[in-house]
């Protein structure tokens, strides 16, 4: 079992920063790519970044690149969005997600259905 607790979220006004957290336990956190995604109300939960297991390789949405920023920390089993130049349209819960397989990375990681494990997500606000 793998739980993952997402912390960070708040409101904001547009321009400003955030950096949302994900802690894991109960696995190997070390081994498998990460993922963020988001969900604004009434829209369908969409890719945000991956990173993969080694903190090596990461793929971004194009809505933020150059703007978020995903890093992790595999000795302290977090993974880290840090998001600048925050804009409205970036509002939404925004979750982390653990991958089904071990030490993969590819084009895949942009879809949901390639996690297993979910936080219960945290809410950004940004305010125009």
């Amino acid at each position: 079992q793998v739980q993952l607790v997402e912390s960070g979220g708040g409101l904001v006004q547009a321009g400003d920063s955030l950096r949302l957290s994900c802690a894991a336990s109960g696995r190997t956190f070390s081994s498998y790519t990460m993922g963020w995604f988001r969900q604004a109300p009434g829209k369908e939960r969409e890719f945000v970044v991956a990173i993969s297991w080694s903190g090596g390789s990461t793929y971004y949405a194009d809505s933020v690149k150059g703007r978020f920023t995903i890093s992790r920390d595999n000795a302290k089993n977090t993974v880290y969005l840090q998001m600048n130049s925050l804009k409205p349209e970036d509002t939404a819960v925004y979750y982390c997600a653990a991958d089904r397989l071990v030490r993969n990375f590819g084009l895949r990681n942009r879809r949901a259905d390639t996690y297993t494990y979910w936080g219960q997500g945290t809410q950004v606000t940004v305010s125009s």
